[in-house]
């Protein structure tokens, strides 16, 4: 079966392309690199050509308002109208958990619209809300580092491996749509400063890390439960412990905190 991974080349679309592989199945990576673009329409007709499922996993370069409502509307509606004149009978899209509690943020007013313009056409489709992932956990340290200091609310927080973010997608790009939506997370609960923390312990990274009931996520305030999937969601396997064990940190990151202890 041919499925077309929109952002096919990225953390989560790469790690999708070669799960579907795995399976048996012919993954195209739909991504600009691979000289298709959603923005502009360039070679997207021709990549959807045949397609019975199309999963977009591609995001905002920016999480600027305006900048994130235009591309999430403007990408939007040019795949689903490739995806028409395709018959592609199934559209996969990739959210987060609590977006719709996160809209005091232009960034997640963007995602609900583009889950609009999904919900409203004429595609059967799955969305697929995912908790944050262990990779994103170093960078929400750097954005929430404050005088050397890294300061996050101490809330509920049950963030998931890419992989198994990937597998979940492979689950549900080859299931029949759920026209609706479904919920995916990480094994463990952890507070969300309690994560961090063991994060960069592990890196030996020296900032210290401060549970701030005021420090805000992404530049929004948020509550116990705004990060956290309900009670059926589909949790992965990996544990923050396994993956830090096993999934070694980005080079340039390696060599900033070589830096800093010796």
């Amino acid at each position: 079966m041919k499925i077309v991974v929109i952002g096919g080349t990225g953390l989560i679309g790469s790690k999708l392309v070669e799960t579907l592989k795995e399976r048996g199945h012919q993954p195209l990576a739909a991504a600009p690199n691979t000289g298709v673009d959603t923005i502009s329409g360039k070679g997207l007709s021709e990549a959807l050509a045949g397609a019975e499922v199309v999963v977009d996993v591609s995001n905002s370069p920016s999480m600027d308002d305006k900048a994130a409502m235009d591309f999430f509307q403007t990408s939007g509606r040019n795949l689903t109208a490739a995806e028409q004149r395709a018959g592609a009978r199934h559209h996969v899209a990739l959210s987060v958990v609590g977006t719709d509690r996160l809209q005091a943020s232009g960034y997640f007013r963007a995602k609900v619209a583009q889950e609009r313009l999904i919900e409203t056409s004429d595609i059967p489709y799955t969305l697929v809300h995912a908790t944050q992932f262990f990779e994103f956990i170093r960078s929400i340290a750097d954005t929430s580092t404050v005088g050397g200091e890294v300061r996050v609310p101490p809330v509920k927080f049950q963030p998931m491996a890419a992989q198994d973010v990937a597998s979940a997608l492979a689950d549900v790009a080859l299931s029949e749509p759920a026209n609706g939506m479904i919920e995916i997370g990480g094994p463990e609960q952890f507070r969300f400063d309690e994560a961090v923390h063991k994060v960069l312990e592990h890196d030996r990274d020296p900032r210290q890390v401060i549970a701030d009931r005021a420090a805000p996520y992404y530049g929004v305030e948020i509550g116990d439960s705004t990060l956290i999937p309900g009670v059926d969601a589909r949790l992965g396997r990996t544990t923050l412990d396994w993956w830090l064990a096993h999934v070694p940190p980005p080079t340039q990151l390696k060599t900033a905190v070589a830096e800093v202890v010796h």
